[in-house]
């Protein structure tokens, strides 16, 4: 088994420990986004936040912030080194609203020497190499934009075996990221498909992980959305079909008001899931086997790449 690449360099899969798939620590997003609250730029508050997840037991997340919603690579690094934190960053592009300038002119050969340069390589001149590649889809759409860096995704998975980590709009297109990527010969045991949990339809699910692809469940906390009560009844459902193994979880807590660390008006904060969700997921029926399993095993099973 490769090692996984976190911004301050590569740890064995045994070093990972209790991990959240889906966060984000530092965003700038572009000029376009004018909600001031989905801009986390204070090192100094991520850093207060990633120090209460590390007490609470958290020892790694995956921060899938990339390049068009204003990715960090040397804050991310720095706030690891002051928390003891493993943070792997992304590399890839968002949905089309934020890829389209981006990518429009390129080929899905450059995009992918480009995701490939920034996990073999760095980022830019920053030293700081990615883990994961990030692929985002529209609601109830794949643009042209969009394919086209699923399939630079695919490719760039193929030359480094880093995990494809996808966005789904409000849980739409997740079999039609999984038959994309298929198409370019990626196995769907290496995809994890994001924000299943803005779907919540256990038929869904279930279609989603007889394909071998992994769930993201990474909503968690954010009860305007779905209520956590109902989360644990599908994740309990899916556990006792036997798909325990293809669940993810993580809060995607991607504004400054999800943070108690902006100020003692927020939450959940990134303490949340050890602190709450957790207990109360065991309470209601899930063995301390599957959880680990879910927190622990799974991401080490999914993140470490296949070249050096």
């Amino acid at each position: 088994m490769g090692k996984i690449r976190t911004v301050l360099g590569d740890i064995e899969a045994a070093a990972l420990g209790v991990t959240y798939m889906h966060e984000h620590v530092i965003t700038h997003p572009p000029a376009s986004v004018t909600d001031c609250d989905l801009a986390m730029e204070s090192i100094a508050a991520a850093t207060r936040e990633l120090s209460h997840f590390h007490l609470a037991g958290g020892r790694a997340l995956v921060e899938m912030t990339p390049r068009d919603y204003g990715r960090d690579p040397l804050a991310l690094r720095a706030i690891a080194a002051a928390t003891g934190v493993h943070i792997i960053c992304t590399t890839g592009w968002l949905k089309d609203k934020f890829c389209r300038p981006w990518v429009a002119d390129r080929t899905v050969d450059e995009l992918a020497e480009e995701m490939i340069r920034e996990i073999t390589v760095g980022i830019d001149d920053t030293g700081v190499r990615a883990g994961v590649i990030k692929a985002a889809s529209s609601l109830d759409m794949i643009t042209p934009a969009e394919e086209k860096v699923f399939r630079a995704a695919a490719r760039a998975h193929h030359a480094t075996g880093a995990l494809i980590t996808t966005h789904t709009e409000r849980g739409t297109m997740a079999l039609e990221q999984i038959d994309l990527l298929r198409s370019e010969g990626v196995r769907p045991e290496r995809i994890l498909i994001g924000h299943l949990d803005h779907k919540p339809e256990l038929d869904y699910w279930r279609a989603v992980a007889q394909t071998g692809a992994n769930l993201g469940i990474d909503q968690i906390g954010k009860e305007k959305y779905l209520p956590d009560s109902r989360r644990i009844e599908l994740i309990l459902a899916m556990a006792a079909e036997g798909y325990a193994a293809q669940l993810c979880l993580a809060g995607d807590l991607a504004r400054a008001s999800y943070w108690p660390a902006y100020g003692d008006w927020g939450g959940p904060g990134l303490t949340y899931i050890l602190w709450r969700f957790l207990p109360w997921l065991h309470e209601r029926g899930l063995d301390s086997r599957q959880i680990e399993q879910m927190i622990v095993a799974t991401p080490a099973r999914l993140l470490p790449l296949a070249v050096a």
